[in-house]
């Protein structure tokens, strides 16, 4: 799910900085913000596309909540 790569991003944001600062494109970065994380491209865009005011307390919070709400819904929890 989109909303777990954005939470886990921002648990891991001094890696995830890391690895875009280290990439020579954006194109890189993708690729290994997905390997970082276990996502996807799709996932990893979203990550590299998050605004960084995202990455206060509250604004994770929220997400990480709608996460959950998104999740709970599911037949199978997941």
């Amino acid at each position: 799910m989109i909303l777990e790569a954005l939470v886990q991003a921002m648990d891991r944001r001094d890696e995830v900085f890391q690895v875009i600062d280290d990439s020579e494109d954006v194109d890189e970065a993708i690729r290994r913000v997905g390997q970082l994380l276990g996502v996807g491209e799709l996932a990893s865009r979203f990550v590299l596309d998050l605004q960084v005011r995202r990455f206060t307390r509250d604004q994770r919070q929220a997400i990480a909540s709608r996460a959950e709400e998104l999740r709970s819904r599911l037949p199978d929890g997941h």
